[in-house]
This record gives structure tokens, C-alpha cells and sequence, in this order.
């Protein structure tokens, strides 16, 4: 059954629509949290990371706060899920930017840790070993003593009734966690907050190590060329998410059409100028729905290419569309390059390796 906007029932089928999709963010919140999420590790270079995450960064804190990035010289490799670690690092940058309203300093700091010996904080005991730090601060607002012992807690939230889901550093923690890894704050009133993350570090075999000089090493290396050309519509209602990937395809040559909604989307293919070689579009969104945009736009263009991006698992998924669909997927947290390895894919027609 389909219900239109004139429809008596729109408003409050739209209503559940928003609360389940809200429900969904939070169970895989939990999942974080306890560990139970699945992950997709590979070795990965956390300075490229950073690199690679330092303009939205830019952009999701504002021009009164200064972002300052130090990298660790001849820093280690780490086995993580890059699109888990760059939400990691979103949560915390969102984190300080929302203790810092008058502005300040956001500083983004990794280095490589010899641990001699096990490191005892609070309840955690650090093994002895070889890590990678991520350590994250700012010169906000600090936080309480009686609260940092909970802020890692689930729902466990500072904010105003309505202003978060107090999820935010618990899935931090879960992640970091599941990870191997270990965090720990400082902080006090008036002084700030310090994260430190430590990864263990990736320990290269000989011959990985020569692989890795002689470029053969994939799990290292990112795909030679993600470049590629053509107009992409990229229709996604959380701005961080959308700028994060509007930004990543215009660094890959590609031109960006961006929506916040299906029906600005819709109205946008419209009257564009040129043709439009690819959609991409969220699922769940309020109103015009991502299934719902794309029967619309192939009323109009029937050979549309089409990527759906979703925090849903792809089986879920896949039971909301047409069975006659063409469609792609890709799921959400992504990293930079997973999209751009899926834009070219699926303009070119061929798998990017």
C-alpha cells in the first residue's frame, strides 16, 4: 500500500517512519556500545585519515573554532574499520565544537606509544605494548568530576532534554573497544577535555614490509586512480553526512548536485542543465523517501543509475524496493574511498580493485 501527501494518514505514517528510523540509529548505537557490531577491519595509514577527514572536520565545527592537526612522525599502521574510526573522530570533533560556543581550539594530535608496562586507569588496565594514539582535545567548557567516570554510559548525557541521544561517546567506546583499543579522557571545569585513543599497532611480517615499500600490498595502499567524471546528485537529509560526501566526489573530479530532501532533489533533476549520470540517495528521509524519489526520477529518466546509501543492513533494505530495481548499495558509515570507489564503479561500469 502507498500513501501520497494529500492521503488523511500521511502525516502520521510519516511520523512512524521518522520514530522507527530514529529507533534504528539507536540499536546500532547499542551494538556499538556492546561490542556486537559488525566490523570491517583492514590496515590503514590513520594519518591519511586524518587527512582525508580534516576539511569536513573544518566544516562541521565552524569558523570560530581552529582545528589544529599534528601528526606523529613515522606513525604506525593500524587493523581498524576506517568508516568506524572517521565516526570515532566525528563524535568527538562534535563533541568539543558543542563545548567550545564561544570558540576555541580543537587539536587532533597521534603519535606512536611504546608501552613498557600494563597502564591501570580508573577500572581499564592498557596492556603492555605497541599502540598508535589519536588524541583528541579541546579548550571548551571541561566536564565535571562527578561525570566522567559515566559519560562513556549509554543515554549517559550533559545535554538538554531533546539536544542528543547521549549515545554519541558510548558508541565511541564500543567501537574503540571492539577494536581492541582502549580510551581515556582528562578533563576538569574550565580546562578543557583530552581523548586519548590507543590502537594497537599493526606489527607488518618481513615480507608484508617489502610488499608494502614494493606498493604490491593492497590492504595498504588505496586503489590508484578514484577519479572520474560526470554529474552526481547526492541526496542526503543529515548535513555532515552530505557534505562529507559532496566534498569527497568534487576532490575526485566528479560535479555535485546536492539535496536535502527527495523533493528538492526531484525538482533539481528537473531543471538541470546538463544530464545527470548518477543518483545517490538515503533511504529513509522524511516526506519523499529514497525508494519514492527513485520511482519518480525514473518516470523521467528510466536509465537513471542509481546508489542507495543506508544504515540499514543491505537484506532490509532491499525488501522496501521494486524486485525489477537496478540498484546499487552502499552502506552507511563509509569511508571516502569506499564512495568514490563506488561512484566510479557504477558510472563506469567497471569494479574498482
Amino acid at each position: 500500500m502507498r500513501f501520497r501527501p494529500g492521503d488523511p494518514s500521511f502525516a502520521d505514517i510519516m511520523q512512524i517512519k521518522q520514530n522507527a528510523n530514529r529507533a534504528a540509529n539507536l540499536v546500532r548505537q547499542l551494538l556499538a556500545f556492546s561490542r556486537q557490531q559488525t566490523l570491517q577491519p583492514r590496515i590503514i595509514d590513520i594519518t591519511d585519515v586524518l587527512v582525508e577527514l580534516s576539511h569536513l572536520l573544518r566544516r562541521l565545527i565552524g569558523e570560530n573554532i581552529e582545528l589544529k592537526v599534528v601528526h606523529g612522525r613515522d606513525l604506525g599502521l593500524a587493523k581498524v574499520d576506517q568508516g568506524q574510526l572517521e565516526q570515532v573522530i566525528i563524535n568527538l570533533a562534535v563533541n568539543a565544537r558543542d563545548a567550545m560556543q564561544g570558540g576555541g581550539t580543537l587539536t587532533i594530535r597521534t603519535a606512536n606509544i611504546n608501552q613498557a608496562s600494563a597502564m591501570r586507569r580508573g577500572h581499564e588496565i592498557m596492556p603492555a605494548g605497541n599502540y598508535v594514539l589519536i588524541e583528541v582535545s579541546d579548550t571548551g567548557i571541561g566536564i565535571a568530576k562527578e561525570h566522567l567516570a559515566r559519560i562513556f554510559e549509554p543515554f549517559f548525557s550533559t545535554k538538554e532534554v531533546g539536544s542528543g541521544t547521549g549515545l554519541g561517546l558510548s558508541t565511541v567506546y564500543g567501537i574503540v573497544k571492539q577494536t581492541g583499543g582502549f580510551i581515556f579522557v582528562d578533563s576538569a571545569p574550565g580546562r578543557g577535555a583530552n581523548f586519548q585513543i590507543y590502537l594497537p599497532r599493526h606489527q607488518l611480517t618481513d615480507a608484508a614490509a617489502i610488499n608494502t615499500r614494493a606498493g604490491d600490498m593492497t590492504e595498504v595502499l588505496p586503489p590508484k586512480d578514484l577519479t572520474g567524471v560526470g554529474t552526481v546528485m547526492l541526496v542526503e537529509d543529515e548535513d555532515p553526512v552530505r557534505i562529507f560526501g559532496a566534498r569527497a566526489l568534487r576532490n575526485k573530479g566528479y560535479k555535485v548536485l546536492e539535496a536535502k530532501s527527495g523533493e528538492a532533489a526531484l525538482e533539481l533533476i528537473q531543471t538541470a542543465d546538463g544530464p545527470i549520470d548518477l543518483l545517490i540517495t538515503d533511504v529513509v528521509m522524511p516526506n519523499m523517501d529514497g525508494p519514492a524519489l527513485v520511482r519518480e526520477v525514473r518516470e523521467i529518466h528510466p536509465d537513471m543509475k542509481v546508489i542507495f546509501i543506508s544504515g540499514y543492513t543491505e537484506d532490509a533494505f532491499r525488501q522496501r524496493l521494486d524486485t525489477d530495481s537496478d540498484i546499487h548499495f552502499l552502506p552507511k558509515p563509509f569511508s571516502l574511498k569506499q564512495l568514490a570507489g563506488k561512484v566510479k564503479e557504477v558510472i563506469s561500469g567497471e569494479a574498482v580493485v
